[in-house]
């Protein structure tokens, strides 16, 4: 059963600037794996602005957005060995999601011209009796 989706878009551009302006906003929002993963793409800033944006579309897909005590860092960005992208939750998102009864969770991101986007969907075997309704 479809829990929620999420969906999110970023400006890369403005993903730059914040970083070169806020050298620390790196660590704040990804994971030390993230960062050597999008560090080692050519173009770096698309990278982390689809990983800004999944985390966002995440936040939605659980209807609480970040007010509920996520972390940027609890959500994590990763890619499974086909390359395909994958979230990895840990803290409060973990335990949110484990809430759900153990829900899956599916990811798409995208970058081109300038914009990233997300949209991510979670999945529960069935509503779990603390889910908030939707």
């Amino acid at each position: 059963m479809i829990f929620g989706v999420g969906v999110d878009i970023a400006s890369v551009q403005r993903m730059k600037a914040a970083m070169e302006r806020h050298p620390r906003l790196r660590e704040r929002l990804f994971t030390q794996a993230e960062i050597e993963t999008c560090s080692q793409k050519s173009d770096p800033y698309a990278s982390f602005a689809a990983r800004f944006a999944a985390k966002e579309a995440f936040a939605k897909a659980l209807g609480t957005g970040l007010a509920t005590g996520l972390r940027w860092t609890d959500i994590e960005v990763t890619n499974l060995a086909a390359g395909r992208p994958a979230l990895v939750t840990r803290g409060n998102a973990a335990e949110l999601l484990k809430g759900l009864g153990d829900g899956s969770v599916h990811l798409s991101l995208t970058h081109d011209r300038g914009i990233a986007a997300a949209v991510c969907l979670i999945e529960v075997p069935s509503m779990s009796p603390t889910a908030p309704n939707h």
